[in-house]
């Protein structure tokens, strides 16, 4: 079913494209805004090469038409970095995250919304890299500006906070992760009710911790009782 949506998606936007192309030209930002929406299908059916290349295509027209730290060229780097970690090139998505962080943090400011996510999505570069404590300390500055900035029950700062635990988590630091992952659920769930998909997500996971954790002392346990 999603795959016939997906693919009748893109018949549409190949189709608005060409119309766009002969109407606006090439560079106009209804055109690039297209196939900016046809990468991201070609991403949801995992045509990363597909993508690629039309991100390409818009970063290096968004750039040529408002040059090189306009918030919408930084906003198509920040696509192609993004398919580069789908596809774990987790080198060339950091050279790109890094050049946009260094951008928005001179234009827009370091507790602006767009820097702050700039930030977090190099954190996970950093976890794709096996660089943990690289990525801890990027997604705590990245949680507390939120709280500062926005409050500590915030839907982005819960979010901060979910990133958060799953580093810690990665660590090695399961009581830490355990903890954060709990008050973010409750919090979820107080802000945003149990049928939110962030909530259940949260909730899923800290299950699937507790599950793991009590599997693997059940193991440890029979291994010493066995000696």
């Amino acid at each position: 079913m999603l795959n016939g949506q997906l693919e009748k998606s893109e018949e549409l936007l190949v189709q608005v494209i060409d119309i766009s192309k002969q109407m606006f030209g090439p560079d106009h930002d209804y055109t690039l805004t297209t196939m900016n929406d046809l990468a991201s299908t070609y991403c949801d059916q995992g045509r990363w090469k597909e993508s690629e290349e039309l991100q390409v295509q818009v970063m290096n027209s968004t750039k040529q038409a408002l040059g090189l730290e306009h918030p919408d060229t930084l906003a198509s780097i920040s696509n192609l970095a993004s398919t580069y970690q789908e596809q774990g090139r987790w080198k060339e998505a950091k050279e790109l995250q890094v050049q946009v962080i260094s951008s928005s943090e001179r234009l827009l400011g370091l507790e602006n919304p767009h820097t702050l996510t700039n930030i977090s999505n190099l954190a996970w570069t950093y976890q794709g890299q096996g660089r943990h404590k690289e990525a801890e300390e990027l997604l705590v500055h990245v949680m507390n500006t939120r709280k500062q900035v926005l409050g500590p029950e915030h839907p982005d700062t819960l979010s901060s906070m979910d990133n958060l635990a799953h580093a810690i988590k990665s660590l090695g630091q399961d009581g830490a992760a355990f903890r954060l992952m709990a008050k973010c659920a409750r919090l979820r769930d107080l802000k945003l009710g149990p049928d939110n998909p962030h909530t259940a997500a949260s909730n899923f996971t800290l299950n699937k911790w507790h599950r793991v954790h009590a599997t693997q002392l059940s193991q440890s346990l029979q291994a010493r009782a066995g000696k």
